[in-house]
């Protein structure tokens, strides 16, 4: 049964964040917000939590997970970022875009691209996902939250919580969330590709 929290969105409770944290480091999965939408959030090492989204989402091994940062100075432990590039997703971040870009060696085989080697990676304007990657220390492994049977994805934390109670172990709610996942360019040839447009304004990369 997911634990409930409810949560501030401009003055998130310490504890609050604190216990929900507690649950990803006891490789936890969590349903939590973002500045796009909801998403599907767990510690980077937990296999078994990766394995939960995949089947929550119905996912096959091409999708590209993202992993989302709290600052550009963690984002570049886990990507290589060229000057080019930097100066491009250093100007749209914090923000609603996620950037696919080649993996170092600090991001686990599994979630690379199969033959990419590239990964998902993204900096959220949003307090309440700040206040959870300041407090884990490390990215959060995320996926949005679209459920397979639905062309949007899921917006209300209570309506999460009554849908995903028996499948994910905390849920955050901070108020409404958007249903616009975030625009995602693709850099790894060095040359941006929009992928999807979403959240993101898209001109600086046309």
């Amino acid at each position: 049964m997911a634990r409930y929290f409810d949560v501030h969105p401009e003055n998130p409770q310490r504890r609050a964040i604190g216990q929900v944290v507690g649950i990803l480091r006891e490789d936890g999965l969590i349903a939590y917000p973002t500045d796009s939408c909801f998403a599907l959030g767990c510690q980077l090492g937990n296999r078994q939590g990766i394995d939960r989204i995949r089947s929550i989402r119905k996912l096959d091994d091409r999708h590209h997970f993202t992993l989302v940062c709290q600052d550009f100075a963690q984002l570049g432990q886990f990507v290589h970022v060229d000057n080019a590039v930097f100066r491009a997703v250093k100007a749209s971040t914090p923000g609603s875009y996620t950037f696919i870009l080649p993996a170092t060696k600090e991001v686990p085989r599994r979630l690379l691209h199969a033959k990419k080697k590239t990964v998902g990676v993204r900096i959220p304007d949003h307090v309440v996902t700040q206040a959870l990657l300041g407090e884990l220390g490390e990215p959060l492994l995320s996926s949005t939250l679209l459920l397979p049977d639905q062309e949007e994805p899921m917006t209300q934390g209570w309506d999460i919580k009554e849908r995903l109670e028996h499948v994910v172990d905390a849920v955050i709610d901070s108020g409404e969330c958007g249903v616009e996942p975030t625009t995602v360019i693709d850099f790894s040839s060095g040359e941006p590709e929009i992928v999807r447009r979403g959240a993101g304004d898209t001109s600086r990369f046309e």
